[in-house]
């Protein structure tokens, strides 16, 4: 099986995972709304007050990347995006954001999303700097669509706590 269908059948078991755990929370027909009584299924995950607040100013800066990344894909700032992606949401973005301090704390499935958007966003800058040269955006758009799925799938699946 081709690297593009493995990845895309692994993205869609740990969305079909992840919806599973979230029916309780959203109703997506058109013009219905969830309960407010309707129970949170995702699996809480303590962390110590220091690490949360850490993981959480994490996540808000990695929308922000996602965001800027937009910004600088408008604006065919390819390289520009390369680097904002491999920076703050890939590999060599680890150190930077304490990973290995905080995983210990983090169950198994939550480490492997976590992974997963850290590969997929150094996948994406890789495919961005490809598409400085070829000004096809069909492979980076894949790869950013890997990117929000890992994300998708994590904050379907659990939720940080006190």
């Amino acid at each position: 099986m081709p690297r593009r269908s493995v990845l895309v059948a692994a993205t869609a078991a740990a969305l079909a995972g992840a919806a599973t755990l979230s029916v309780g929370q959203h109703n997506h027909q058109p013009g219905s709304h969830a309960s407010p009584q309707q129970a949170d299924a995702r699996m809480f995950v303590q962390l110590p007050d220091q690490l949360r607040e850490h993981t959480l100013a994490n996540m808000r800066d990695h929308l922000l990347a996602l965001q800027q990344i937009q910004a600088a894909l408008a604006e065919r700032a390819y390289d520009q995006a390369a680097r904002i992606a491999e920076t703050r949401l890939g590999m060599s973005s680890l150190q930077t954001h304490g990973a290995h301090e905080v995983a210990k704390y983090m169950p198994q499935g939550m480490q492997d999303a976590g992974t997963s958007m850290h590969r997929s966003a150094s996948r994406f800058a890789v495919s961005l700097q490809e598409a400085a040269i070829s000004n096809d955006l069909r492979k980076p758009l894949g790869e950013l669509a890997a990117v929000t799925a890992s994300c998708v799938a994590c904050h379907a699946g659990y939720r940080i706590i006190k």
